[in-house]
């Protein structure tokens, strides 16, 4: 895996992805970034950013302009950023041109072109054009094959990750080729499609399977219970009695909720209470783990040696039913503190261990989450791939 602590960049235009955000209240992809921008400047680099933000439709649109980042940038970085407010033409070519070393400048919002999003080749050289080496770090766009993420790197001898890059895909390779056992993967969310895949793919990988949220009702109702007005997929009941009899074939514990926090409606302010999982009253729903599952999934958690965690428990945006949720992130905590590895993963997962100012107590916190799954289910991206040819 080629690094940026591989090449000196003396002298030297970086072209370099960024994930960035919407809201600037959540820079965790920003500020992830930092690290690699200042090692590039360090050598005596200059750095060019490029990046997305929100969803344009494929024309400028100025709540979407990047120039909402640009002081929030500089002072992560503590120099000024320059701004360019055209991604492509004769004026940001002089300025890319102009670069000099030690200095940073950003371009506007690639999503205001429809070329960024369809791979347009053409697109992607004129950005190539801009700089010397190219350093892939936006992990959180590495499975779209966009042309700043994927196409852009054919047209570059020197190209190579980042830290984020190199960190995200040093954490996954970690826990699915080389991960001390037991190996636990504790996947929730609202639905089981969304998780086929990952399931799938990890239960070749695995000792324990934990289920929570919303998805835990399709693997219920498809053991025969009744889980009045919960979340359920009809449509894939065969498949989560698939994934069952897949997990006894391999060995693989499957833990599903044995009780359950249930509303009369979907609102914080709903009556709640506690039942069992399997006998849910009609009318009522399931939205979050109970406190005996609670226990249970804790046991597992901290007899396990690698953890991967990738979505909540239940409803955990409301105070109410946010209990499984936290009780979870602790867990993983506390299976860390005493040596385990612990990946968090997905957007939700990572906004839990977030909220609950975890962070910094468990192993890696993954900035992708689309990414990380699609990574996992196929063993590649093409932001990744592009840069390893």
């Amino acid at each position: 895996m080629k690094t940026i602590d591989d090449y000196n960049f003396s002298g030297k235009k970086a072209l370099v992805p960024l994930d960035a955000q919407f809201q600037i209240t959540d820079d965790t992809r920003i500020r992830a970034a930092i690290p690699t921008i200042k090692k590039i400047l360090k050598d005596g680099g200059a750095v060019i950013l490029m990046s997305h933000l929100g969803r344009p439709k494929d024309i400028p649109e100025e709540k979407f302009s990047l120039k909402h980042i640009v002081a929030h940038v500089s002072e992560l970085l503590g120099i000024p950023v320059k701004f360019a407010t055209n991604c492509l033409g004769a004026a940001t070519k002089k300025m890319a041109e102009d670069l000099k070393s030690g200095e940073v400048l950003l371009l506007e919002n690639l999503r205001f072109y429809k070329q960024e999003q369809a791979g347009t080749e053409s697109f992607a050289q004129e950005l190539a054009s801009y700089g010397d080496v190219y350093v892939n770090d936006a992990f959180g766009t590495a499975h779209r094959a966009h042309a700043s993420t994927a196409i852009i790197a054919k047209f570059f001898t020197n190209k190579m990750f980042g830290y984020v890059m190199a960190g995200e895909l040093a954490s996954i390779n970690k826990v699915l080729n080389h991960a001390e056992k037991p190996l636990t993967a504790i996947i929730g969310g609202a639905k089981v499609s969304g998780k086929i895949l990952i399931i799938t793919k990890l239960l070749d990988k695995i000792n324990h399977l934990i289920i929570g949220g919303g998805m835990a009702y399709t693997f219920v109702k498809a053991q025969g219970g009744n889980v009045g007005s919960s979340l359920v997929e009809d449509d894939k009941l065969d498949i989560a009695k698939n994934i069952l009899a897949e997990a006894k074939k391999k060995n693989v514990q499957i833990h599903i909720p044995e009780d359950t926090i249930i509303a009369d409606t979907f609102s914080n302010e709903a009556n709640i209470k506690q039942c069992d999982i399997k006998n849910i009253p009609d009318g009522w729903l399931g939205l979050d783990i109970g406190s005996e599952t609670i226990k249970k999934y804790e046991v597992v958690i901290a007899q396990s040696k690698t953890i991967m965690w990738n979505g909540p428990m239940g409803v955990f945006e409301m105070s109410n039913f946010e209990k499984g949720t936290k009780a979870i992130a602790e867990a993983i905590v506390k299976a860390t503190e005493k040596g385990a590895y612990s990946l968090i993963g997905g957007g939700d997962s990572v906004a839990a261990i977030n909220k609950y100012k975890l962070a910094d107590k468990v192993s890696y916190v993954s900035t992708g989450g689309g990414a990380l799954l699609e990574y996992i289910e196929s063993g590649t991206l093409p932001g990744v791939s592009a840069v390893e040819e």
